[in-house]
């Protein structure tokens, strides 16, 4: 994803080139980073096989719902990026409206249903709204959205993120109010899970949003 971030022109902010050993000085100073859990994330939904179903992630900017006073930000930024087959677990929002963006890659389909408040799947008309054109469509309906492309995503609309087999991978961003992955993602399989455990099989790159240390200071 970092490379695949670099083909696309796309720059970072510093802390995401951190290595782990300099994230170890870093002071209250970046509270905002840890307390928001910005920076890189990655996740299979809990199914373990990442190759099939899953995102890799880098949150840019966020508020904090639990601590507006303090984080009063009101919107958030995201990069996420996917492999070429690879799909994205079925869910929706409550309080977060998005939109979702080809930063450049290959092509990806948002495959898109209305919901219920009791997570119920709707075979109704769908109302997309794609780069300022809406339109009608028909429950499942698959809207590919090439490089440039994107596509709002309201609250309660079903949503689920597709990749064609080939083609190479794709860099999405995100564009939202405030993001919290902690309470905001209602999966239509609900066996799933946004934070799955992580196999440490190797020293860490990155470290991942949720494994930064303590400030010191």
């Amino acid at each position: 994803m970092e490379q695949l971030i670099h083909e696309q022109g796309f720059h970072l902010p510093p802390f995401g080139e951190w290595t782990p050993e300099e994230w170890a000085d870093r002071g209250h100073r970046y509270d905002e980073i840890r307390d928001n859990k910005l920076g890189w994330d990655i996740t299979d939904f809990g199914l373990g096989d990442f190759r099939r179903c899953g995102f890799g992630l880098f949150t840019i900017r966020n508020g904090n719902l639990a601590m507006p006073d303090k984080y009063p930000k009101s919107y958030a930024e995201k990069l996420l990026a996917m492999y070429p087959g690879q799909t994205a677990a079925i869910h929706y929002h409550v309080a977060k409206m998005e939109d979702i963006i080809n930063r450049g890659g290959n092509d990806v389909f948002i495959q898109v249903w209305n919901g219920t408040k009791d997570l119920k799947m709707l075979d109704t008309d769908v109302d997309v709204y794609t780069d300022g054109c809406h339109s009608a469509e028909p429950a499942g309906t698959k809207v590919r959205l090439k490089p440039g492309e994107s596509i709002t995503i309201t609250p309660y609309l079903f949503h689920k993120f597709i990749m064609p087999e080939d083609g190479g991978m794709v860099l999405l961003g995100e564009v939202s109010k405030c993001n919290d992955d902690d309470h905001d993602n209602y999966w239509y399989d609900r066996s799933i899970g946004r934070f799955p455990a992580i196999d440490e099989d190797e020293k860490p790159y990155r470290l991942l949003c949720t494994e930064y240390p303590k400030a010191r200071d």
